[in-house]
């Protein structure tokens, strides 16, 4: 799996949050998104497409969306985004 540094930004900033909020729920909040990484990782094509070949899944106990694409035999992740923020931030990634 590949990770864009954009992405790896939105890990960040959302860890960084959650964690502002209560002291190790950032951690939950990253074990969360690991589960969904690791199901992307065992059926990639599981999620639907979206927009332009990018499929989402969405993280089960907090709001956020796994953006990513399927190229060949890597799964590139382009955004971990709240599910309120603006699609055209993920989609200006696509």
């Amino acid at each position: 799996m590949i990770i864009r540094p954009e992405a790896e930004a939105d890990l960040a900033n959302a860890q960084g949050w959650y964690e502002w909020q209560r002291e190790g729920l950032g951690a939950e909040f990253l074990l969360c998104v690991e589960e969904v990484f690791e199901r992307i990782g065992r059926m990639p094509e599981l999620h639907p497409v979206v927009y332009r070949g990018v499929r989402r899944a969405i993280t089960r106990r907090f709001p956020y969306s796994i953006y990513y694409r399927v190229e060949g035999n890597d799964v590139v992740v382009l955004g971990v985004l709240h599910m309120r923020r603006d699609p055209k931030e993920w989609q200006s990634r696509a």
